[in-house]
């Protein structure tokens, strides 16, 4: 397997040396002995790292006409669009067969060769607003850590790039292989749950000193109450429709997915900071019942509770 990645000036060296290290380890423990990977750029020489390094020994361009692989680990901060050389290179190596990955930022790259229109793709979660804008034809899914079709792929941000290379291994060498890398670098041979569990959700707020702001303080401490629409219209002396008319013009959000918001940041907070059980941890926000939390927990985050206590508890 010969997997050619894309260096530019001012690339992290993490984003090369991920798939480098993954790669790599597939030749040192004998997995297979036809692995090979090559750093390539736009000109042979050398390119200086973000961190302020040279890295010798790039490959040109008809690299990518060698690979069975080609990997853009990452992109430049500012998003420039690809130029055209590299888009007709990337198109062209798909169009022969070649495998063609975007990690973190580089999905951009991709995207802007129009193999993702009409398909999902995903990108650090900083920048999935930016990738929607930037090309309306690719489907953003912030659920996920990777996206494969089969030959083109994307990843995640900065860490996902792991995932996705394992995956790679995993895919053409098989579960086992992957789990060999995987143990030899101290990494899970595949993280549960997508980046939103990464994703800041800040508490929606309305404008100070109105109607919806009492309202929303009011409904923040009492989260393990019942909630419903007309219990908070009434709370705000409105009729139901305008208080829904008013609540979606202060917060941008609807009443029932602003509570709902509201409860699962209290339970992630509860999930961090205490040993509550799940149970209890249901209970006092409101969720009913430890089954009705953890689906809703699942769909908004990409895991269980369980699970994402066990990554992310400070206690």
């Amino acid at each position: 397997m010969k997997i050619a990645l894309y260096a530019f000036d001012g690339i992290t060296m993490f984003h090369l040396a991920a798939p480098l290290m993954v790669f790599g380890e597939v030749t040192r423990l004998h997995l297979s002995s036809d692995w090979e990977t090559q750093l390539w750029s736009d000109q042979p020489g050398s390119v200086r790292t973000m961190e302020g390094y040279t890295l010798g020994d790039i490959a040109d361009p008809s690299t990518v006409d060698w690979a069975d692989i080609v990997i853009v680990p990452s992109w430049p901060e500012t998003l420039p669009s690809i130029g055209d050389v590299l888009k007709s290179q990337l198109r062209g190596a798909h169009s022969r067969g070649a495998e063609i990955a975007g990690l973190c930022l580089g999905s951009f790259a991709i995207a802007d060769t129009g193999l993702l229109a009409g398909r999902a793709a995903v990108t650090h979660w900083t920048k999935m607003n930016d990738l929607r804008h930037r090309n309306a034809q690719t489907d953003v899914d912030e659920s996920v850590l990777y996206v494969d079709h089969g030959d083109v792929m994307t990843s995640a941000g900065t860490a996902s790039s792991i995932d996705s290379c394992l995956h790679i291994v995993r895919k053409h060498l098989g579960s086992a292989a992957a789990t060999r890398v995987a143990r030899s670098l101290v990494v899970a041979p595949h993280r549960e749950g997508g980046q939103a569990q990464y994703i800041e959700r800040p508490v929606t707020k309305a404008a100070e000193d109105t109607a919806i702001a009492d309202v929303l303080e009011w409904a923040l401490g009492r989260l393990d109450q019942s909630l419903p629409i007309d219990r908070l219209a009434e709370q705000a002396r409105m009729s139901r429709r305008s208080f829904i008319r008013q609540f979606q013009l202060a917060t941008g959000s609807t009443p029932a997915k602003w509570v709902l918001d509201q409860r699962l940041n209290e339970a992630r907070t509860l999930l961090e900071t205490s040993t509550r059980s799940v149970e209890n941890i249901a209970h006092v926000c409101g969720f009913g019942s430890a089954v009705t939390f953890r689906q809703n927990f699942a769909s908004a985050f990409g895991l269980n509770p369980t699970a994402y206590r066990k990554q992310f508890a400070q206690v």
